[in-house]
């Protein structure tokens, strides 16, 4: 698990305030409204919108949102129309960030990703600058905190035809094919419930920081993911438990 990783789970298990949970329902929204415009409403033959459809579900997402995103990706009801954007760059100590984002002004966001890059210590680079350090993957997360038998979870991800577990302090991590997703998560969960299950992207590598690089970077992180039109940032950061403990107190 990347550090960025660890940060969004350390995140995630302190609670998301309602003004963050309702940001989060409207990137939610417009990403099933794209998924349907790709490939259709059906969730049965739309395999990103079952994917979307299921995350939604994870985080609480009324059944009433999903169904007027749904309905606007197909154009039942107005929406607005949307571009998908996929832009890279470099953060603090040369640590590698992608940033996917769905807007409706292109130079906008543009604009307003280059210059986080810029009054954080990083700088955006050219399509493909980073793209090369990231796998795209399935990753499954599972809270560990409470005793479960993290070994048998871990065969038991296996056997359902993970390609790798990766154990953490609280957390379990599976890694699959985009392909294996379901099935991988459906094997766990009839053991014991998911945190997140999504196709990543996941680094081949990771820079491992100290502390001050480690703030400095997350600063960054954190104020792109609060971007309206951004959906998802992945880095490949990295940092000592020591650090992470201390992140532990922020979050």
């Amino acid at each position: 698990m990347s550090g960025h990783s660890k940060w969004s789970q350390i995140k995630r298990q302190k609670g998301a305030s309602d003004a963050k949970r309702g940001q989060l329902f409207t990137k939610l929204a417009r990403e099933i409204m794209v998924a349907v415009r790709e490939a259709g409403p059906n969730p049965d033959s739309n395999f990103r919108l079952r994917l979307v459809i299921q995350k939604a579900r994870d985080n609480n997402m009324p059944s009433e949102n999903i169904e007027r995103a749904i309905k606007k990706g197909s154009g039942t009801l107005e929406g607005v129309s949307l571009t998908e954007l996929m832009l890279e760059g470099y953060g603090p100590a040369g640590v590698a960030v992608m940033v996917q984002a769905l807007t409706d002004n292109r130079n906008r966001t543009l604009q307003e990703v280059r210059n986080l890059f810029s009054r954080h210590g990083g700088n955006m680079g050219e399509s493909g600058c980073v793209a090369w350090i990231f796998d795209n993957r399935g990753v499954i997360t599972v809270d560990t905190s409470d005793g479960v038998d993290v070994e048998s979870l871990a065969l038991t991800a296996i056997d359902a035809g993970a390609d790798d577990v990766r154990v953490e302090k609280g957390f379990l991590e599976v890694i699959t094919t985009p392909q294996n997703l379901e099935p991988v998560r459906k094997a766990i969960e009839a053991v014991k419930p998911v945190i997140s299950a999504e196709v990543s992207r996941v680094p081949k590598t990771t820079l491992v920081l100290g502390e001050k690089e480690a703030l400095q970077t997350l600063k960054l992180l954190d104020h792109l993911e609060e971007m309206d039109d951004v959906q998802r940032v992945f880095a490949n950061i990295d940092y000592s438990e020591a650090v992470l403990e201390k992140l532990r107190t922020m979050a």
